[in-house]
């Protein structure tokens, strides 16, 4: 699977704060950093469409925290995160910095993947749930307009 980088800054972005902290620090990968901007905490106006094609409309904030950091190699990562998780909003953006050096292989086996598969995981719970509630609807005819 190929990873480019929107896809895995949406990854970590989605991921829980604690299974991305406790993959980042099972790779035992520690790399010098510098933070360029903080971790902040802002709103985001979310937009929809209607029907997920129609016209966009405004669906209200939702609150974000971002970060910068520089690693000692040169690289920048950033991270928008929702939520107002400071830690973990650093660790995407080191992330982020990281899959753009030689070490992305292990960044992308050891914490992307099992991301992954805990996305996928999830969503498909939340199918099974949804499909336990589904209800067939059915109309009896009365003969009286036959």
């Amino acid at each position: 699977m190929k990873l480019d980088r929107s896809k895995w800054m949406s990854i970590l972005s989605k991921s829980s704060d604690k299974s991305l902290a406790n993959l980042f620090q099972s790779t035992e990968i520690y790399s010098d950093y510098k933070i360029l901007k903080k971790p902040e905490i802002g709103s985001v106006m979310v937009r929809g469409k209607i029907g997920g094609t129609g016209e966009l409309f405004n669906v209200g904030e939702i609150t974000i925290t971002r970060c910068s950091i520089l690693l000692n190699t040169g690289k920048m990562g950033f991270s928008y995160i929702q939520g107002r998780n400071k830690k973990k909003a650093i660790t995407a953006a080191i992330c982020d910095a990281l899959m753009q050096t030689h070490l992305s292989p292990q960044i992308r086996n050891k914490i992307l993947i099992p991301l992954i598969k805990e996305e996928e995981l999830r969503k498909k719970n939340i199918a099974k749930k949804a499909k336990a509630t589904k209800v067939d609807f059915f109309t009896l005819v009365r003969g009286d307009n036959l």
